[in-house]
């Protein structure tokens, strides 16, 4: 069996819980509210705004005989250059206030899950970061496009109001496929280790950030 089918066999569980959350089961079925959907938004900014820093990262913390993935860490910047940007658009456009988001303090969930992403760069192995890699863009691919479309129907709200998420949608599907090669040529037992040990990880601290968001529906459901 190829390392990207052991990873995600082993991560099954832990992908699973993620996705009974009721707030993403809630937003897949276009289930929320504008204040659910405006502050979800929020949390994504305070991640997604450290994804070009924690690439970087992982970039210089890789060893000279993963070259090649520094290499290919190189085209995952170039590709997430600005994506936080795009969210605070969404934000305005969705009439709230971009730049108080950008102030704001972030849940601590988000912080954790930030801070846990630098950690394994800095104090365990660069490679293992590649495990959030997994938990962020497979969940895009599984739900960014479909909860988009079903929450613009149901808030009506403008298309400019979903761009991170159908952005992301579409994006990652070739992501993926890129993301499943990177893996697949991984040979050394302690880095797929530590990929496995970080996309658990992640699976949980991204649930939580979910957990810790204002669950309110149009079907009258509140949390």
């Amino acid at each position: 069996m190829k390392f990207y089918d052991e990873l995600l066999l082993a991560t099954e569980d832990a992908r699973n819980d993620l996705l009974s959350i009721p707030f993403i089961q809630k937003g897949a079925a276009g289930d929320l509210t504008l204040e659910s959907y405006v502050a979800f938004l929020g949390q994504a900014y305070h991640h997604v705004k450290h994804t070009v820093p924690l690439l970087m990262a992982t970039g210089g913390a890789l060893p000279e005989r993963l070259e090649w993935l520094r290499e290919a860490i190189g085209e995952y910047i170039e590709e997430e250059m600005g994506h936080q940007e795009w969210i605070l658009n969404d934000i305005e456009a969705c009439g709230s206030d971009k730049e108080a988001v950008r102030r704001a303090t972030p849940h601590a969930e988000t912080e954790l899950m930030v801070a846990y992403a630098y950690d394994i760069i800095h104090r365990c192995n660069p490679v293992g970061f590649f495990g959030m890699v997994l938990v962020l863009e497979g969940t895009s691919v599984a739900l960014a496009t479909q909860a988009a479309e079903r929450i613009e129907a149901s808030l009506g709200l403008p298309k400019q109001a979903f761009s991170y998420l159908t952005s992301h949608g579409s994006l990652d599907v070739s992501h993926v496929d890129f993301y499943e090669k990177l893996m697949n040529q991984l040979d050394d037992e302690a880095d797929k280790a530590a990929v496995v040990h970080c996309a658990r990880m992640m699976y949980k601290l991204y649930g939580d950030i979910f957990r810790s968001l204002p669950l309110t529906t149009l079907s009258g459901d509140k949390k």
